[in-house]
């Protein structure tokens, strides 16, 4: 689901939680990033303050877990030792990650069978699914060359 203003405004209110200039600006940023772009609480604080925004680094930190919580945002353990967030996109936008152990390297791919699964695995079981997301964690043929 695309998030606009008037719809995460009245999400975050039937929650009990209070809408922010900071938050709306937090979600203006991940929806105009690029495509395939994930960004670290760390990596999002400088871009907006390279924006002028003075958001502090704790808001973002609490902004990014509740729009993860909230299904608008992905959170996801890659190889860094930190999370990284990216907007949750609906099919067919969705996607995994194949991230290298050695090289860092992220490459995401689609697979619609994955999300078949989830979707019936879901349903049996009386859920909704927010997200569905596979990180296949391995080498890449350039990090098995590094390691001969």
């Amino acid at each position: 689901m695309v998030y606009t203003e008037e719809a995460f405004k009245a999400e975050l209110n039937a929650k009990g939680w209070r809408s922010t200039r900071q938050r709306e600006i937090i979600l203006q940023t991940f929806q105009n990033l690029p495509e395939g772009t994930h960004l670290s609480a760390e990596e999002l604080h400088e871009k907006l303050r390279e924006a002028g925004h003075n958001i502090s680094l704790s808001t973002i930190y609490r902004t990014v877990k509740l729009m993860a919580r909230m299904g608008i945002l992905r959170e996801l353990e890659l190889t860094e030792g930190h999370k990284h967030y990216e907007i949750n996109q609906p099919a067919p936008h969705h996607h995994h990650h194949l991230v290298c152990v050695k090289t860092n390297q992220v490459i995401e791919f689609k697979n619609s069978a994955i999300l078949g699964i989830t979707q019936k695995v879901a349903e049996k079981y009386g859920f909704k699914v927010l997200d569905c997301q596979l990180t296949i964690i391995g080498i890449s043929p350039e990090g098995q060359r590094s390691i001969l």
